[in-house]
């Protein structure tokens, strides 16, 4: 299941950087993970300095 992106992002954009496969981008106040590009490696999850990732 995709990685999800909770309100507690701040917009940093660590999370887009870090994506292996591109699939984080800059959304309407926060940034979103297209679900069907994600491959569940937590990696953006890991980077995250406020802890807004969460498996989905």
């Amino acid at each position: 299941m995709a990685y999800v992106i909770t309100d507690a992002c701040v917009s940093c954009g660590t999370c887009e950087g870090e994506c292996p496969v591109g699939a984080i981008s800059a959304g309407d106040g926060k940034f979103e993970i297209n679900a069907d590009s994600c491959v569940d490696c937590g990696t953006c999850a890991g980077a995250c300095p406020t802890g807004a990732i969460e498996q989905g």
